[in-house]
């Protein structure tokens, strides 16, 4: 079995965030799937060792293993370069395209590896996509994303979402299920507080025209320090803070990100986590009685459990529009475009909760397919296998 195939999952980011999303169908496929290699592809130490958390030892066997890593004095000298915009990543495509050459596919969770597709062409590996969230902004539908060959979407939401804006017809587009809801059976929601009071996660984007971190993110500390008897886990998308400017691609702006005042610190009912791995597996989505954000897919992680929502709109004025949100998900719950029209609705989140959670639960079946038994993982691993055969 030399010559079988094999499969490249490709882990590029410098964040692990988006492991969850695909590393369970890659460890389905080399379980389940001998005839075909599967290699996990990494960008540096640290990632592979995030990636063999997710793992057993058998899987880890299992699976063949291959690094992108940068020589480190490259890595160095990206470094200013790459608090600007993906150098590192786009280094180690470059470094390493004529390993990847030789796969015949490549998995990936975004789109940055289409630079190796629009190079090789038709004669060049498959590459297949696997969205890391299910979210109802643009970038859902990124019209990069039409050069993929093979879409593993979570839902029909997200097959319709490309069909409509013509970046795939609906049989390049499988629906798996979202593999990260594969880690939560039998997983009981930790405790992090020593009180049982209500708790409230706040999960604002890193995106400076989108995020309500940058205008409104203290005040909404401010109003849980005001309340202790609500508690607040702060838990921003792990891109937040890893720089401290962001410039946002989709509108073409940057911010500095401010920083958490000393005040919050020793709150004992705020716990703030800036970068932990629980900001990403759902400890806090599982854990929390209710959701503050803005534009994060990670509401539907939250949504697993439908509960209140909460959202705060800085950047548009779909607040109250008649012509419904400017988001799908702001369905969910309500959208306030600050933290003070926020602090008033909190006191009824209960209440609230209660008149949105017939439209979460159609949302998150649109959303989300679980109406088979079967993990998404190995529906995704399925769907990889069979795309070979028929190639």
């Amino acid at each position: 079995m030399a010559d079988r195939p094999a499969i490249a999952f490709l882990f590029n980011h410098d964040a692990g965030h988006q492991i969850a999303h695909s590393i369970g169908i890659a460890a389905a496929l080399a379980e389940r799937h001998p005839r075909l290699r599967t290699v996990i592809v990494y960008g540096s130490d640290a990632i592979r060792q995030e990636i063999e958390k997710h793992l057993t030892a058998a899987q880890v066997a299992a699976l063949d293993w291959q690094s992108l890593a940068l020589d480190r004095r490259i890595d160095r000298l990206l470094g200013p370069l790459n608090r600007l915009f993906p150098a590192r990543r786009l280094a180690r495509l470059v470094a390493g395209a004529r390993a990847l050459r030789g796969f015949a596919m490549i998995v990936s969770t975004e789109r940055t590896c289409l630079m190796l597709k629009r190079r090789w062409g038709a004669a060049g590996p498959a590459f297949a996509y696997i969205p890391h969230g299910s979210g109802d902004r643009n970038v859902a539908y990124h019209p990069a994303l039409k050069d993929f060959d093979l879409m593993l979407l979570s839902g029909r939401k997200l097959v319709d979402q490309m069909v409509a804006h013509g970046i795939a017809p609906a049989d390049r587009c499988r629906i798996i299920g979202y593999p990260k809801f594969d880690r939560l059976a039998g997983r009981a929601p930790e405790r992090f507080f020593a009180d049982d009071n209500p708790v409230f996660v706040y999960n604002p984007h890193f995106d400076p025209v989108l995020s309500s971190w940058y205008d409104e993110g203290e005040a909404v500390l401010d109003w849980f320090l005001a309340h202790p008897h609500y508690n607040l886990i702060f838990a921003p998308h792990v891109m937040l803070f890893r720089k401290k400017t962001h410039l946002s691609p989709e509108y073409r702006k940057g911010r500095r990100r401010p920083d958490i005042a000393e005040r919050f610190r020793d709150a004992p009912n705020i716990l703030i986590d800036v970068d932990s791995p629980r900001l990403f597996d759902m400890s806090y989505t599982i854990a929390a009685d209710a959701y503050i954000g803005d534009v994060s897919s990670q509401v539907y992680e939250f949504l697993y459990r439908p509960r209140p929502v909460f959202f705060i709109d800085v950047h548009s004025d779909a607040a109250g529009d008649a012509a419904g949100p400017a988001y799908e998900f702001w369905r969910n719950g309500p959208v306030v475009a600050s933290a003070e029209e926020l602090g008033a609705l909190l006191p009824e989140w209960q209440a609230i909760g209660d008149r949105h959670r017939a439209e979460q639960v159609r949302l998150m079946d649109y959303t989300a397919d679980r109406s088979y038994p079967r993990p998404a993982a190995v529906r995704g691993a399925e769907a990889i296998a069979g795309y070979i055969r028929a190639g």
